[in-house]
């Protein structure tokens, strides 16, 4: 009886907690996994916020670096919680802010952090990650979203212009559009210094901002070349044209209408001349790129729908002879 006695001691205020959060969907624990270009941005703007817990996800070795050094953003050092996905788990939000070739080892990671009432959002590149972490934790966990920021990492740390990025677009797939996650989102972030949207077109946004990567990311990094090459090179603009007609073939195909968020979506975060966006930082830093979910995937994509795309394989290729 004193075993049973001590178990409820131990399990009542988890319990409660968790009651609460399902009434009023306040959301007072954010996990956030990855610490890099994206997770900076989200660590930054929620850092603000003295009224919750907020904890980068990592154990090993990557967690005690992260607990010994903080995280270096914009010249000052964050000093978030480090969690293990055990000591996480239940968070009321995880935000997924890795490379999306890190996905697949970290699933395991997600499934622990994951409890009964837990919302996650994908900020990774890509059109598929929600459809994978479905497969793992169950769709009703998903919140889709995507974010458009330009971060670079420097010896001093993560770098961006909060001033200059458009910042993090989300919404549910079908109606209630505002309903009380969206509304709770809005609430944690209002404030913060993070840019936010919701959206009733989450889908074609993110088809809007993949097609920006494939359009815009992919043939400055095969060619080793700031985003000014596409003011000054009818060549790269033929490229890139090439690249956005597969594209927007298999998205109508798919029956993706992006001329409905062209007007907001259109365009990518303010960038000088000589930015590179993050595949050709990645060729920089001899790191492997996420081509596999541009190119590869529209591949993919194209062969299932009977769709050629001579462009998006050329460029695939290309890009891991860089590797």
């Amino acid at each position: 009886m004193a075993g049973l006695v001590t178990k409820l001691q131990k399990w009542i205020p988890q319990i409660m907690r968790t009651i609460l959060r399902w009434n009023d969907m306040d959301i007072k624990k954010v996990a956030v996994l990855g610490a890099g270009a994206v997770g900076s941005y989200v660590i930054w703007g929620l850092s603000a916020r003295r009224d919750i817990e907020l904890g980068v996800v990592a154990d090993g070795p990557r967690g005690e670096r992260l607990t010994k050094e903080g995280c270096a953003i914009n010249g000052k050092i964050y000093r978030p919680a480090v969690w293990t996905p055990q000591e996480a788990h239940d968070a009321d939000l995880l935000i997924v802010c890795l490379k999306y070739g890190a996905l697949p080892g970290a699933l395991d990671s997600i499934k622990a952090v994951t409890g009964p009432h837990t919302t996650i959002m994908s900020l990774m590149n890509g059109v598929d990650s929600e459809e994978i972490l479905a497969a793992e934790v169950g769709a009703d966990h998903l919140l889709y979203s995507l974010i458009k920021v330009v971060s670079h990492k420097e010896a001093d740390g993560f770098r961006f212009d909060p001033d200059a990025t458009l910042g993090i677009i989300y919404g549910e797939l079908a109606a209630p559009f505002e309903s009380e996650r969206v509304q709770a989102v809005a609430a944690l972030f209002e404030g913060t210094g993070v840019r936010f949207r919701a959206t009733e077109h989450i889908r074609e946004e993110m088809w809007s901002k993949f097609r920006l990567n494939v359009c815009n990311n992919l043939p400055q990094a095969i060619l080793g070349a700031g985003v000014g090459c596409y003011r000054d090179s009818v060549h790269m603009k033929a490229i890139s044209d090439g690249l956005r007609k597969e594209l927007m073939a298999i998205a109508a195909a798919k029956g993706i209408d992006l001329s409905i968020v062209d007007k907001n979506s259109g365009r990518g975060s303010a960038v000088p001349p000589d930015a590179r966006y993050s595949t050709l930082q990645d060729i920089d830093a001899g790191r492997h790129t996420e081509i596999d979910m541009f190119s590869g995937a529209l591949m993919r994509m194209g062969k299932e729908l009977g769709i050629p795309t001579p462009y998006n394989e050329y460029t695939y290729h290309l890009s891991l002879i860089h590797i």
